[in-house]
C-alpha cells in the first residue's frame, strides 16, 4: 500500500511539472515572437537611417508612435502618416523602443533561469523516479523472499516436528530398555541371594560333613588300634611268630640307618622350625626389579642378592624333591613347613633364568606332590602278612590338612604342565578359596603371580577356571581390598590386556573378567594402569560391539569406565556393577 500511495503521488507530481512545463514554453514562445518583431523593426529602421530618408523614419516613428506594440503591421500604414513624423518624435519612439527590449532582455534571461531550473528540476525527478523504480524493484524481491522465507520456515517446523516425534519414540525405548534392565538386575539380585543362600547351606553342609568325616577317620583310628592289638594279642601263643617279631625290631634299626631316616623325632622339629623361619623371613620376600628403578646401585645389590639366593634355591630343590619319599616316616604336622620351604623356594625361582638342569627335578616334584608318596618296601625279611608291613603315605594335594593342601596345589600349578593334573589343581582351588581361610592363605603365599601364569590364551581348556578361582577373591570379604592391591601391579594389567587382545573371547570369560576389572577401576591409581595398557580403548571398544542383550556385561562394562571417568553411567547400572 505504501508503494502505491508514492506511486499516485509521484505521478500527480509529474503531471503538475508537465502543466508548468507548457505554459513556460508559451511564454517563452511569446517572447521569442515579440523578440523577433522587434528585430524585424531595427531591419527595418537600419536602412533607414544609413540612407538618410527623413521621410522614412518619419513614417516609421508615427506608425509606432500609434501603436508600439504592433510593429508588425507598420508596412500596411499610410503614406500621408510617414510623413508628419518629426525627429523628436523619432527619439521618443526609440526610447521607449530600447526601453522594450531592455524589459524584453531582462524577460529573456528571466526565462532562460527558469528554463535552467525547469531542466534540473526535470533532472531531480528523472532521478527520484529511477529511485522509485529501484526501491519498487527492492520490494518486489523482498515479497519473493519473504515468500521463500515463510516457505523455508514451514519446512523447518515440519521437520523439527518431525524430529521431536522420533526423539520422544527413542525416549520411550530407551525408558523401556531401562526398565527391562532394572528388572534384569532385580532378576540378577535376587537370584545371587539365592545363590549365597544355597552357598551358606551347602557351606553348612560340607562344614558338617567335615566333622563327621573327622568323626569316622579317628573311629576307623580306634578300629585299627584295636585290631592290631588283637592280632598281637593271638601272635603271643606262637613262638615262632614271636621269634620272628623280635628279629623285626632288631632290623628296624640298620633299615632306618640305610634309609637315613633318623629315629629322633627332634631332629626333624628342628629343621622344620628353621625351614619356618627361611620361609618367613628371606624367601617370602619376594621382589619385583620395579621396586628398584629409582637407582642403579639398589638394583646391583637386589640383583646380587637375588642370583645368590637362587643359586642355593636350586642346589636344594633336588635334594628336598628326594627327601619327600621319607615324608610317610616323618609326623604329618612336619609335612606343612617342609612344603612350605619348597614353594617359597620355587618362587624365588621366577624371576631368574630357567636352569634346563632343572626341568626334570620340577616335574618330579610336582607329579610327587600331586600324587602323594607311598613305602615301597622289598626287604624279605619283613613279614608278608604282618601289621607293620603296610605302606605308609604321605599326602599333599590330597591332604585335609588347608594350609598343606592349598601350599600343594600351587607347588603343582608351579611346575605341572599336564592339563589333566592342572585342571584338578583349579577345581581343588576354587573349592578352598570359598573360605575365608583359604582367602587369608591366598594372600599370604602371594598367589596372584601362579594364576597369572595360567591366564592366557594358550591355556584355552584352563581359562575358565583360573578366572573363576579369581573371581572367588572377588567376594565381599575382609581379603577382597588386599586382593585389589596385589593385583594393582603391570603384571596383572600387561596379562589382561594381552587376554582382551585376543579375537573372539568367550563372552562368560569376558563378563568375569569385566567383574575384576570393575572393582580394580575403583581404585583411582589403578586409572595410569588401564591407561598405560590401553585396556581403557579396548573396553569401550567392546562396548559399543556388545549386544544389547547381554545386559550384565554391558553394566560391568559402563561401571568401568564411569569409574576411569571416560563416560557418564546411571545409577542402576553403576549400582548393579557393584
Amino acid at each position: 500500500m505504501g508503494t502505491d500511495n508514492e506511486q499516485d503521488s509521484f505521478q500527480d507530481l509529474k503531471q503538475r511539472e508537465t502543466e508548468e512545463l507548457i505554459e513556460n514554453d508559451h511564454r517563452v514562445n511569446s517572447s521569442k515572437i515579440t523578440k523577433q518583431s522587434f528585430k524585424e523593426i531595427q531591419k527595418v529602421i537600419q536602412p533607414t537611417n544609413l540612407a538618410s530618408n527623413s521621410r522614412n523614419w518619419t513614417e516609421c516613428c508615427s506608425d509606432l508612435s500609434d501603436s508600439p506594440l504592433k510593429h508588425v503591421s507598420f508596412p500596411t500604414s499610410k503614406v500621408s502618416n510617414k510623413q508628419n513624423l518629426h525627429p523628436h518624435q523619432i527619439n521618443r519612439i526609440y526610447d521607449e523602443l530600447f526601453e522594450i527590449h531592455q524589459k524584453l532582455q531582462c524577460e529573456t534571461t528571466a526565462q532562460q533561469e527558469f528554463a535552467e531550473e525547469l531542466q534540473k528540476r526535470e533532472h531531480f525527478l528523472v532521478e527520484r523516479e529511477q529511485l522509485l523504480f529501484r526501491h519498487e524493484t527492492a520490494l518486489s524481491k523482498i515479497k519473493g523472499v519473504e515468500e521463500e522465507v515463510l516457505t523455508r520456515f514451514q519446512i523447518i517446523k515440519e521437520r523439527h516436528n518431525t524430529e521431536v516425534e522420533h526423539l520422544t519414540e527413542v525416549l520411550k525405548e530407551k525408558n523401556k530398555e531401562s526398565k527391562r534392565l532394572r528388572s534384569s538386575f532385580d532378576a540378577l539380585k535376587e537370584l545371587n541371594d539365592n545363590l549365597k543362600k544355597q552357598l551358606n547351606e551347602v557351606s553348612e553342609e560340607n562344614r558338617k560333613m567335615e566333622i563327621q568325616a573327622k568323626r569316622v577317620q579317628a573311629r576307623l583310628d580306634n578300629l585299627q588300634r584295636k585290631f592290631e592289638f588283637m592280632t598281637i594279642q593271638k601272635l603271643k601263643g606262637n613262638s615262632h611268630v614271636a621269634h620272628e617279631m623280635k628279629s623285626l625290631k632288631q632290623e628296624k634299626v640298620p633299615v632306618s640307618k640305610t634309609g637315613k631316616v633318623p629315629l629322633n623325632a627332634q631332629v626333624y622339629e628342628l629343621l622344620t622350625i628353621f625351614m619356618d623361619w627361611i620361609s618367613d623371613h628371606h624367601l617370602s620376600k619376594l621382589k619385583s626389579e620395579e621396586s628398584g628403578m629409582d637407582g642403579e646401585k639398589p638394583v646391583l645389590g637386589f640383583a646380587a642378592q637375588r642370583n645368590e639366593i637362587q643359586e642355593k634355591c636350586v642346589k636344594l630343590l633336588p635334594m628336598m624333591t628326594e627327601q619327600l619319599q621319607w615324608m610317610p616316616f616323618v609326623n604329618a604336622k612336619l609335612h606343612e613347613p617342609f612344603v612350605k620351604f619348597m614353594y617359597w623356594s620355587l618362587r624365588q625361582l621366577d624371576a631368574g633364568t630357567q636352569h634346563s638342569t632343572m626341568t626334570s627335578t620340577l616335574r618330579r616334584l610336582g607329579e610327587d606332590i600331586f600324587k602323594g608318596v607311598v613305602t615301597k618296601r622289598t626287604d624279605n625279611n619283613y613279614l608278608e602278612h604282618s601289621v607293620e608291613n603296610k605302606p605308609k603315605t604321605a599326602a599333599f594335594f590330597k591332604s585335609s590338612n588347608l594350609p598343606l593342601r592349598f601350599l600343594s596345589t600351587l607347588i603343582v600349578l608351579k611346575t605341572v604342565t599336564q592339563a589333566d593334573y592342572l585342571a584338578q589343581a583349579f577345581d581343588s582351588l576354587c573349592l578352598d578359596l570359598k573360605t575365608d581361610e583359604g582367602k587369608v592363605l591366598f594372600l599370604e603365599y602371594q598367589a596372584v603371580p601362579v594364576i597369572l601364569n595360567h591366564l592366557r590364551i594358550s591355556s584355552k581348556g584352563l581359562l575358565s577356571n583360573v578366572i573363576d578361582s579369581l573371581l572367588q577373591m572377588t567376594v565381599e570379604s575382609k581379603s577382597l581390598q588386599p586382593f585389589l592391591e596385589a593385583c594393582s601391579n603391570t603384571l596383572f594389567f600387561r596379562t589382561c590386556s594381552v587376554l582382551l587382545r585376543t579375537p573372539k573371547l568367550d563372552l562368560q570369560i569376558l563378563e568375569k573378567l569385566s567383574i575384576i576389572l570393575q572393582k580394580l577401576s575403583k581404585i583411582k591409581s589403578n586409572k595410569k594402569l588401564f591407561e598405560l595398557f590401553t585396556i581403557h580403548l579396548m573396553l569401550q571398544e567392546i562396548q559399543r560391539t556388545t549386544h544389547p542383550e547381554h545386559a550384565f556385561l554391558c553394566i560391568n562394562l559402563n561401571s568401568t569406565l564411569f569409574n576411569l571417568g571416560l563416560t557418564k553411567c546411571n545409577s542402576v547400572a553403576s549400582n548393579a556393577s557393584h
